[in-house]
């Protein structure tokens, strides 16, 4: 086994429309990322419920960070409902010991990070 993890990933591939418009941030360290919102809903629904019906479609929104220069250059320029295909770095994060469990910090949060991975956008033909 090697010592080096350079080619350890965890990689969420999401197709979905942007909740928002794409929003240019800075860091602590006035380092410029991008964050934007993609809604995606599981297709096909869950399945029948013992009587035949069934219950509709549920909708999950995904937060994602973008670092990368040249990806924010393109994703500044798309906006709310766009429809997109990411490929994302995905990290789980634990709570925070003391945070309230009501707060964002006192939950387990998925962190996606928008990396050297490319964001499409889909054209109506």
């Amino acid at each position: 086994m090697s010592s080096s993890r350079s080619a350890d990933v965890a990689k969420l591939i999401l197709i979905g429309r942007l909740g928002k418009d794409p929003e240019v941030r800075t860091t602590k360290n006035d380092k410029e990322f991008v964050s934007y919102t993609v809604a995606t809903t599981n297709f096909p629904p869950p399945p029948p419920n013992p009587d035949g019906s069934r219950a509709d479609s549920k909708t999950t929104w995904h937060h994602i960070l973008s670092f990368n220069p040249s990806a924010n250059n393109y994703l500044r320029n798309l906006t709310k409902g766009s429809h997109v295909y990411v490929e994302a770095n995905f990290e789980l994060r634990e709570p925070e010991p003391r945070a309230d469990p009501d707060s964002p910090q006192g939950q387990r949060q998925i962190f996606l990070r928008h990396g050297d991975y490319q964001v499409y956008i889909f054209r109506a033909s």
